[in-house]
């Protein structure tokens, strides 16, 4: 053995190992350490995400430090603290992810906790708000930005197997923006821009696709159901049908993809289906009728006028 040599095992690291560090730090920001504030759903999954990523997570903030601590545990990394803890003044880079509601007072407890916010960012994570509501951090010196998931995330375990390549909003200050498109890229997400004055229209969509599409299976589910359908297999079918028209619509568009009676002019299927539904279910005559008229525009169909009177009535 030459002078100066180790074997393995004591201590020394071989270059592969030493390389594949420094590919782990790179990575990440830069070095630079992340707080999340309001660690929810989005929050604690994001967080996880991160820190696997090779971003280290410096605090995990919430009201209740019972609560930080939670999140911390399931993020696999930080410092549980509450919102009044004096070490928010180093933050470097903080993700709120708060519930809407709370983003601007959060913000303004945030500001009062550092004289000097210069070189530091903030984003929020809000889908209908703007960055403006950060605009007291803003004022101490804070580079502020929106980073928004256009994807459900019902809980934390299914946020991070279904972030990862999703489509984010971006938008803010020019600093604020690059970091928020390098953290999308670490999730191998596509960012895009967003106009912060229509950003509730971009919510809007989102939830007349997502929320809404739940509340839709769910009243199609009682159909089945009540048409005899096992309870066993009402759900997968459905999953299974909807599934398949998402991807008609991927690769189609919406006009070449409906199908149905309101696609063909049916009109008497469509007065079938009403009587039917006036007698089973009640509740779901409006939003059908809504559907309906969607449909019809979208397929280019005219209905006759007393149908379209007995349209609008339904819906009413």
């Amino acid at each position: 053995m030459r002078p100066g040599t180790r074997r393995r095992g004591d201590g020394l690291k071989p270059p592969a190992a030493r390389g594949e560090k420094k590919t782990h730090e790179a990575r990440g920001l830069g070095g630079r350490k992340v707080t999340i504030v309001g660690p929810g759903r989005l929050g604690q999954a994001l967080g996880r995400l991160l820190a696997k990523a090779g971003v280290p997570i410096d605090l995990v903030v919430a009201r209740r430090v019972s609560r930080a601590r939670q999140a911390a545990r399931f993020i696999g990394a930080g410092t549980p603290a509450a919102l009044d803890d004096p070490r928010l003044g180093r933050a470097g880079v903080v993700l709120l992810t708060t519930t809407d509601a709370a983003i601007e007072p959060v913000a303004k407890v945030l500001a009062t906790r550092s004289a000097d916010w210069r070189g530091k960012v903030v984003l929020h994570t809000c889908g209908s708000l703007p960055s403006s509501v950060l605009r007291s951090l803003a004022r101490r010196g804070a580079a502020i930005g929106s980073i928004h998931p256009f994807q459900p995330v019902p809980n934390p375990s299914t946020g991070i197997q279904t972030l990862p390549g999703c489509y984010w909003a971006i938008e803010g200050a020019a600093q604020a923006c690059a970091l928020g498109k390098r953290i999308v890229r670490l999730l191998k997400g596509t960012p895009f821009p967003i106009r912060p004055s229509r950003k509730v229209l971009y919510h809007a969509s989102g939830i007349m696709v997502c929320p809404a599409l739940l509340g839709l299976m769910s009243q199609s589910e009682r159909l089945l159901k009540l048409a005899g359908v096992p309870a066993r297999i009402a759900r997968p079918m459905l999953a299974r049908s909807v599934g398949e028209t998402v991807a008609n619509f991927a690769r189609l568009g919406g006009r070449r993809a409906l199908t149905g009676p309101a696609a063909r002019g049916d009109w008497t299927t469509l007065r079938r289906h009403f009587a039917a539904l006036r007698r089973a279910l009640p509740d779901v005559v409006p939003a059908y009728a809504a559907l309906v008229s969607a449909m019809l525009r979208l397929a280019g169909k005219r209905p006759p006028r007393e149908f379209k009177k007995a349209l609008r009535n339904a819906a009413a």
